[in-house]
């Protein structure tokens, strides 16, 4: 009787458990299938506390279906293995692509925290898969009888690159390097997060709050009018602020004549990550650079260049080094002509002081407006950013017959957020676009792209990608809208280029598919995309007075074109410095120990980097290289640029909007992912490798 009663009471409660479990699993969006049309996520219900117990019950139905592969008892095949993989995470898969997205977009305090707890549990369930010996000898099986296998070429390629996967996942260490290499993965996966959280706070932190109206001489209306708006939304009404936003900052170095003020905000904005507070960098610098090296020295590597570089196309870190020296010297001699045209403005009207860092966007202005008639304050008023958006659409259009239909009844990542159904000429859906486009303190700096899902097809369904472009352009005031610089423009037409990159992908595999290609080829799509914002053609479809709706006229369009190439010799040497600075963190082969300052220093001056010029990211806010993917890769913007000035010469040729081209580029580049090889994808676009002669021509190098 006793035991009955036990047994009752244990079953009581495990129904319960079950009811509990179900409750909560109806509540948890992420257990559920979402409900809204095209399948996009229903942003609104999902709350943080809904994150954790998703990735954890992500990372459970993964391990199970990794053991159902493992436990396989038939031999491997394509389907039982690495489709199976490919395959074993849908869960995970789904709740990081929403997670991940809000954590660089729309973050707060507890998300924060939760990406803590969240980050070594996938650095484990990653080691977990790469060194697991078992699958690894299904995938080698595989991988070693590849050519009895009759696979697709899609299929072989991911073959290949699963295989290759585990062995750069630590899968042929010896057994006693395994424990080590998976504690420098865990450690990297919250230091890289560390060193982005403590960028976005210093960011945050610091404003430059002005009292005095006299100390916004030479700003325009539109400039004062949105640091009033930042003074008004952060509780100082009658005061204007400016913050460390690129939105911000480049504005006023571009116009505000007082001297002092610029000096401030400029070293505030470059000494992020570096003031010694609780957010500063250094020590993480230090540890992320040692701990990669240690990473690449277990595989078998030199340093982490050599690690990253063999899968992209440069191959080697004596490849990208050569080439960057060699476009460094020449852009080292276009910047001191351009210095010398600004020191002879500073002596001719202000004089007694040498050209600093923090003068160099001020008297560019003053030269190029000299030179070429220009003033920026001329341009905005053309580019509202209603119209721009319409110009990347209708040049989407022109090209590639899609369609863009704004969509109200869709969730959105954010309120400021606009969504889109993008459907191909005859009306068919090709996927969702999100753009999100101003600053706030919950998104990170910068531009980006990403997917919330990516193309692929799946039990013979194509699965449409959700694609969204994140930016931080000018934010609109209460009697203007969003006005962009020149330099916005471009930046919504790069973004877009890797939108259609992920929207118009067409392969059978999400690891494939889209933007998922080597680092020194993702840039070239969305690089390309930028020649069309200054043909004049497509400027008076998108360059229209936000006032009166005149159409850009003529003369102001050849001003923008014969200006093109100034000031490449200032944004290409600080572009390279970058470049130069993230090869020598990552060709060392010993442990970082001294001071990255120091370090930085003694690039800086092996480079012959004039003191003017301040490298584009300074160490202590590096993100792309300590927190994003472009680790050994930040080269990879330079090395696109030669690609899509060669790439957009094809369209120089044959029309802007000529549809061969546009079809060419679209069936061998937008659609391939990284079903293939870069280079024969260029090829096969092209006719021919890129010459490097149409970049040079392009910034006046040569």
């Amino acid at each position: 009787m006793q035991k009955q009663t036990i047994f009752i009471l244990f079953a009581f409660i495990i129904a319960m458990s079950a009811c509990k479990t179900e409750t909560t699993m109806n509540t948890n969006p992420f257990f559920n299938e979402y409900e809204a049309p095209f399948g996009v996520a229903p942003f609104s219900e999902i709350k943080p506390e809904h994150f954790k117990p998703a990735f954890e019950a992500g990372i459970k139905e993964q391990q199970q279906n990794i053991a159902l592969i493992v436990e396989n008892v038939n031999k491997p095949t394509f389907e039982n293995t690495v489709e199976a993989l490919e395959y074993s995470g849908p869960l995970l898969t789904k709740v990081s692509s929403v997670f991940y997205n809000l954590t660089s977009a729309n973050t707060n305090d507890e998300l924060k925290e939760i990406a803590k707890e969240i980050a070594p549990l996938i650095s484990k369930q990653n080691d977990d898969i790469y060194l697991n010996e078992d699958l690894f000898k299904r995938i080698k099986t595989l991988y070693d009888n590849k050519e009895e296998l009759s696979l697709s070429g899609e299929q072989a390629m991911l073959l290949e690159k699963s295989y290759e996967a585990f062995v750069r996942g630590g899968a042929n260490l010896p057994a006693e390097s395994k424990d080590e290499f998976r504690k420098v993965n865990e450690e990297l996966s919250l230091l890289t997060l560390k060193f982005g959280d403590n960028i976005l706070n210093e960011t945050n932190d610091y404003k430059l709050v002005i009292e005095n109206e006299e100390d916004l001489a030479g700003l325009t209306k539109g400039q004062i009018d949105a640091a009033a708006k930042t003074a008004k939304d952060n509780g100082q009404e009658g005061k204007w602020i400016f913050t460390t936003q690129n939105s911000s900052i480049f504005p006023f170095l571009q116009n505000s004549s007082n001297r002092e003020l610029r000096e401030e905000l400029f070293k505030a904005y470059i000494n992020r990550g570096d003031n010694g507070n609780e957010f500063d960098n250094k020590e993480n610098i230090k540890k992320i650079v040692s701990l990669r090296l240690k990473r690449a020295q277990l595989l078998g590597y030199k340093n982490h260049a050599s690690f990253i570089l063999e899968k992209n196309m440069a191959k080697t870190p004596e490849v990208v080094n050569a080439k960057l020296a060699f476009l460094m010297e020449k852009s080292l001699r276009m910047a001191k002509q351009e210095i010398a045209d600004m020191q002879k403005i500073i002596d001719a009207e202000d004089g007694g002081f040498e050209l600093e860092p923090w003068d160099w966007w001020f008297y560019a202005e003053k030269v190029k407006k000299e030179k070429f008639d220009l003033d920026e304050s001329e341009i905005r008023p053309y580019f509202e950013l209603k119209n721009v958006v319409d110009g990347i659409f209708y040049t989407a259009n022109q090209l590639y017959g899609l369609q863009f239909e704004k969509r109200t009844d869709l969730p959105t990542p954010h309120p400021d957020a606009m969504s889109f159904d993008v459907k191909e000429a005859d009306g068919a859906h090709v996927g969702i676009l999100f753009m999100d486009l101003h600053p706030r303190e919950s998104k990170r700096g910068g531009a980006w792209m990403s997917s919330y899902r990516k193309q692929e097809v799946k039990e013979g369904k194509t699965i449409a990608p959700i694609i969204t472009m994140v930016c931080n352009f000018t934010s609109p005031t209460e009697d203007t809208p969003a006005l962009l610089s020149y330099d916005e423009v471009t930046t919504l037409f790069h973004e877009f280029g890797h939108a259609l990159h992920g929207l118009l992908s067409n392969c059978q595999y999400s690891t494939l598919s889209g933007t998922a290609v080597p680092r020194d080829f993702v840039e070239l799509p969305s690089q390309v995309m930028e020649h069309w914002a200054a043909q004049p053609e497509l400027l008076k479809v998108y360059g229209k007075h936000y006032q009166t709706g005149e159409v850009i006229p003529d003369e102001l369009i050849a001003k923008i074109q014969n200006s093109a190439k100034f000031n490449q010799g200032f944004v290409t040497t600080e572009y390279l410095a970058a470049a130069i600075l993230d090869m020598n963190y990552h060709t060392m082969t010993q442990p970082l120990e001294m001071d990255p300052n120091d370090f930085e220093k003694e690039s800086l001056v092996k480079m012959n980097l004039m003191p003017e010029i301040v490298s584009r990211y300074r160490s202590t806010y590096f993100n792309h290289i300590f927190s994003g993917g472009y680790s050994a890769g930040y080269y990879a913007y330079i090395w696109s640029a030669i690609l899509d000035s060669d790439a957009f010469q094809a369209f120089r040729e044959n029309g802007i909007f000529d549809q061969e081209t546009a079809i060419k580029f679209r069936r061998n580049v937008l659609e391939k992912g990284g079903t293939e090889d870069p280079m024969l994808l260029y090829k096969n676009f092209r006719g021919a490798e890129p010459d490097e002669k149409a970049l040079l021509n392009d910034r006046g190098l040569i």
